[in-house]
């Protein structure tokens, strides 16, 4: 069998695509020795997942697309990411490639077999390797913190070098290390690193919304795709680096992305689209560059476009490297490149809606509503919410993707579970509605039975779904949380919400089997050391009842993984006089609270004129 992996917003996928896979003579011969398999690896992440571990351990590398062979009982024997349609720099051709592999199954083809059973067995070796870790503590988090700060480019912003992809969840992290400790260096390495995304050319300086990574160390170019999880996650990290300092652009980022992510990716029955892509018009970032004559000379120096461009040909990405000295020119500006964009061939965009990265939206959207005082985010949380939970829940388990009102056969992972069921629990603390916790820990209640591995582990996997050559789990985060520091944080917070023990228990085992990874390698475990630092700080649970004014104070609270509740059918809620703010670790509480500044200290809340 022959399996190419990818996505729609891959580049490369493209290209291999229109250059081999279009090619008559190269489909004719794959058709007549091989049984060709094409997967989307944002609808099938376990397929992806299992075949790319082969990858790496074969290759020391992967990517998309990924191109993999295997036996008729689907083992890998061979893989590798794109070849070209002729030889080039070192590579075989696929046609070469094709030619080779049907030669060797022919000649050979019991080693083959031997060698795929082998490569399986170490796979599942691998896999089966219990994490090594410990209970969780205030001394590995402030090492792992010292790690970040250690590998973060003080100059540029970021870890290590080109290419920079957005680190969130490190960040994220960092943010609530701070907010903890106290810790200057590491609310300097989020400010740095925020305010050099924001400013160079990964965002988009005239829609919002950031690419998928930078090219280059310094942020300047990107490779033009935009994902929904990108988005998402960097939404939230926005309004929480405001929260914490007051900082206007990151007010204003949080805003444009939000803003972004529902003009360019909503759809029609409210949910989000997964991405679009890099290229339009047959071009990578064409849609995004422009020339001096093209921009003006206003525009040119607002945005740092030059006569040598950033880019190709002589094109430069937008920049804005200051705040603008005279914000209604650059108001102006903005207004006319976007309407000069408007008349360009835009990216084509895929319509799939993701449950996992549709749980992160509804979080960001729902908190930078009620933060921001924007109703109409709150209201497209809602709407995604309910679109999530009316067709993808089928029969109590999630369904990993729809489009078009239909939702598709592939079956929720863990990452699924885990990130829906945070979604609606930031909902449920902004609304009150008590629909959304129960659906979440519901969710979350599926999960441990479904996903558990026995040993307070989870699998990415459900124990009834397809049985592939090995059930994968990873622990390590991403580009998006791994399911299991996702299913973590959503247990937690069901946990701090409701006082569900058996959730709370479950968290501290999955973060525990995480910690050696948090200490040892953070920029692979941001999402589990922020779950980590939340088990640390308590999390704080704040009912307010009847108190706008302490409500307001409530959400600005900056402990690590807090639960905020005032108003609707909560637990917190539950018996508690008005006029006042309850703070609770564990559901142990200090005296009520009825004085704003008092209750400001308490909880670690900026005041509101800052």
């Amino acid at each position: 069998m022959f399996l190419s992996v990818g996505y729609a917003a891959c580049h490369w996928c493209h290209v291999m695509a229109h250059e081999s896979f279009e090619d008559e003579t190269t489909a004719a011969y794959l058709n007549e020795h091989f049984v060709s398999i094409k997967v989307d690896r944002e609808e099938r992440p376990d397929v992806d997942a299992v075949y790319m571990e082969a990858t790496q351990a074969m290759t020391g590398q992967g990517g998309w697309p990924m191109s993999a062979f295997l036996t008729p009982d689907a083992e890998p024997f061979y893989c590798g990411t794109y070849f070209p349609p002729t030889p080039r720099h070192g590579m075989p051709s696929l046609r070469q490639l094709l030619e080779s592999i049907t030669d060797t199954w022919r000649s050979r083809q019991g080693e083959v077999r031997s060698s795929a059973t082998a490569i399986v067995a170490e796979l599942n070796r691998r896999g089966d390797a219990t994490l090594r870790g410990s209970a969780i503590d205030a001394e590995r988090l402030d090492t792992a913190a010292e790690r970040l700060s250690g590998d973060h480019d003080d100059v540029r912003g970021g870890f290590g070098g080109a290419p920079k992809f957005p680190p969130s969840m490190a960040l994220e992290f960092l943010l609530r290390h701070a907010a903890r400790t106290g810790s200057s260096r590491s609310l300097e390495v989020v400010t740095t690193t925020c305010e050099a995304m924001a400013r160079g050319g990964m965002y988009d300086q005239l829609a919002g919304g950031f690419a998928r990574y930078s090219v280059d160390a310094s942020w300047v170019v990107p490779h033009f795709e935009k994902m929904l999880y990108d988005n998402a996650l960097l939404a939230r990290l926005y309004l929480h680096w405001w929260r914490q300092t007051g900082t206007p652009l990151a007010r204003r980022i949080a805003t444009e992305t939000c803003e972004w992510m529902l003009a360019e990716l909503g759809t029609s029955e409210g949910g989000l689209a997964a991405s679009l892509d890099a290229d339009s018009d047959g071009e990578e970032g064409k849609f995004y560059v422009w020339t001096p004559d093209e921009v003006g000379p206003r525009a040119a120096e607002l945005f740092s476009v030059t006569q040598g461009g950033t880019f190709e040909h002589g094109r430069s990405v937008l920049q804005l490297l200051s705040d603008p000295a005279d914000r209604s020119a650059y108001d102006e500006e903005r207004a006319r490149l976007l309407g000069l964009r408007a008349q360009r061939i835009r990216p084509g965009r895929d319509d799939k809606v993701v449950a996992a990265w549709n749980g992160l939206a509804i979080a960001a959207l729902a908190e930078c509503g009620v933060l921001l005082d924007r109703a109409d985010l709150v209201d497209a949380a809602t709407r995604c919410a309910t679109l999530i939970v009316d067709l993808h829940l089928v029969d109590g388990r999630l369904r990993r993707a729809s489009r078009d009102g239909v939702a598709g056969d592939p079956v929720g992972v863990l990452e699924d579970y885990g990130n829906v069921a945070e979604g609606l629990l930031a909902l449920h603390q902004v609304t009150g509605e008590r629909h959304w916790l129960d659906v979440a820990t519901g969710l979350l209640d599926t999960a441990l039975a479904r996903f558990g591995d026995g040993d307070g582990g989870f699998y990415d996997t459900a124990d009834d779904a397809e049985r592939l050559v090995r059930r994968p789990r990873d622990p390590t985060d991403g580009a998006t949380p791994s399911g299991a520091s996702a299913i973590a944080g959503a247990l937690l917070t069901s946990a701090a919400l409701t006082g569900n023990t058996e959730h709370r228990d479950a968290a501290e085992r999955v973060v525990s089997l995480a910690s050696d990874l948090v200490e040892r390698f953070p920029r692979f475990a941001g999402a589990s050391a922020a779950v980590a630092e939340a088990i640390v700080a308590g999390p704080l649970e704040i009912a307010v009842v009847g108190a706008p004014e302490l409500a307001a104070v409530a959400r600005r609270t900056t402990s690590p993984g807090a639960v905020v509740v005032t108003g609707g059918d909560s637990p917190l809620l539950a018996d508690r006089p008005a006029g006042a703010a309850y703070v609770c670790r564990g559901f142990v509480c200090d005296a009520p609270a009825d004085d704003i500044d008092a209750l400001a200290g308490r909880i670690g809340a900026r005041s509101l004129s800052a």
